[in-house]
């Protein structure tokens, strides 16, 4: 088992310096809390995944908004798409499903979640076959939890769209329509690497472990048709500052893959200056030498047009309303396992009364009509256990990867991320496995045989992989031209 520091790509917006330079000791994880959510987390498999999964007459697509005004007004700007879905789903009819202010509110926990799940979009009154698979949440992680979203992304293809302005769901809504009915005439998609090397050991080892293997590995792929890209470019090598060659790179106009490895952006060491500051920069790439990549500057430019782009960063697709890891980081601190200030992460999320929020770069890029038409990224901190396997010296490259390699084959984004958190889904149940099996013991008066550390690491890994979520319609997908 690899004894590689575990790493967090969080770095302070002031300073741009690293939040915890030396990571963490890799059996930090010892100290992961028991928790028994995962008891609430079992796989249910409620479609027949004999069917094409990119089929929206087979697996349907549907609407989650806020109730009330709020949601109206949402669902009024989605009309366009919804109708648009309708027709290419046979003209079977979207459903809508509403999420109440009451299961909004703060103080609500994951099993209040998973029995949403279970009641409204399992509804027994409405056949399997014509309940969607394909499930775009509309508003703000306030208006609709994100952890709402992290439930039923346990089965169904997920993803959000979040704007602080209804122009911006016009205008992503009319991107979608226009690539959607006239495509790209190129019938592979461009595929960019991009890496901040800021000599810190996070973005290194994200280099080292997940980065290059990714390059490596996609070039063999697209030289055995198994990558059907047109090209596999690496941005940013080693000693270079890149930022220039991404930002030409991306402005290209032919649908493009891109995948990003960087810091992102944090509370500065003294704190926010105001909500308005934290809303607008944190997730933003930290590119190193005192320079970042935010929201607005990428709000007009063309970047990614009808792309789709995996940003690997801390925050990088937004903030929820409290961090997975609290706990057990004020557990390595009491335990002298984690010498940074806990102030120093906790600082990064909203304190009582604010609100999670999704990032503003994304959000940017999405509503740009030159911008990519979905974006894949991480909630909370970012660490570097997704990739880092604990049993497997080589890693998993095929977790990031894979997904990659479904988009370029034409699938559905969302069906491209499910890839990712099913390795979140394995770990969850191998870890409910583990928690029976103590519990077994202690009832039976005799000492457990789990391995605390692998509960762990599992532990870590589950709650690494399910900060995962997708930004944007997850049934778009490349527009490419047929093959």
């Amino acid at each position: 088992m690899s004894t590689q520091n575990v790493e967090l790509l969080l770095s302070h917006a002031d300073s741009h310096e690293p939040v915890a330079p030396d990571g963490l000791p890799a059996d930090a994880a010892m100290q992961a809390p028991r928790d028994d959510d995962a008891q609430g987390r079992e796989e249910r498999h409620l479609w027949d995944d004999g069917e094409d999964p990119n089929s929206l007459p087979a697996q349907r697509w549907g609407l989650v908004a806020p109730e009330g005004p709020e949601g109206d007004r949402l669902l009024a700007l989605m009309e366009p798409l919804r109708r648009h879905r309708q027709e290419q789903q046979e003209g079977h009819p979207v459903r809508v499903y509403r999420v109440s202010a009451e299961l909004a509110a703060e103080g609500r926990n994951l099993e209040d979640f998973t029995r949403w799940v279970r009641v409204v979009l399992d509804d027994e009154a409405v056949p399997v076959a014509d309940r969607p698979r394909y499930l775009l949440f509309l508003g703000d992680f306030h208006q609709v939890p994100f952890e709402l979203q992290q439930a039923a992304a346990h089965d169904a293809y997920v993803g959000r769209l979040a704007f602080r302005r209804d122009e911006d769901y016009a205008a992503y809504v009319d991107k979608v329509l226009r690539w959607e009915n006239a495509p790209s005439a190129e019938r592979q998609p461009r595929s960019l690497f991009f890496t901040v090397h800021d000599g810190t050991a996070a973005t290194r080892t994200g280099y080292q472990s997940l980065v290059a293997p990714a390059i490596a590995s996609a070039r063999q792929a697209r030289e055995l048709g198994r990558f059907p890209a047109r090209d596999v470019l690496e941005l940013g090598m080693p000693g270079e500052p890149g930022a220039n060659a991404l930002l030409e790179q991306a402005a290209h106009q032919d649908p493009t893959l891109l995948f990003s490895m960087s810091h992102g952006l944090g509370s500065p060491r003294a704190g926010w200056r105001s909500t308005d500051a934290k809303l607008a920069l944190q997730g933003a790439l930290n590119l190193g030498e005192g320079q970042h990549l935010d929201g607005a500057a990428l709000a007009q430019r063309p970047f990614l047009p009808g792309g789709i782009w995996f940003l690997f960063a801390c925050f990088g697709a937004g903030t929820p309303s409290r961090s997975a890891f609290h706990h057990w980081l004020k557990q390595l601190q009491a335990g002298g396992q984690f010498s940074g200030r806990l102030e120093s992460l906790t600082a990064a999320l909203p304190r009582p009364g604010e609100r999670p929020f999704v990032a503003a770069l994304p959000q940017s890029v999405l509503a740009n009509p030159q911008g990519p038409l979905a974006v894949i990224g991480h909630v909370d901190l970012a660490w570097t256990y997704g990739f880092q396997d604990r049993d497997h010296r080589q890693g998993k490259v095929s977790r990031f990867m894979e997904p990659l390699q479904q988009l370029a084959r034409g699938r559905r984004v969302g069906l491209g991320l499910s890839w990712l958190l099913r390795g979140g889904h394995q770990a969850n149940l191998e870890l409910t496995t583990l928690y029976d099996q103590e519990e077994a013991a202690r009832s039976a008066g005799k000492p457990s045989t789990v391995d605390p550390l692998r509960r762990s690491h599992l532990w870590m890994l589950r709650q690494d992989l399910g900060g995962y979520v997708l930004l944007g319609d997850p049934a778009v997908r490349l527009p490419l031209a047929p093959r």
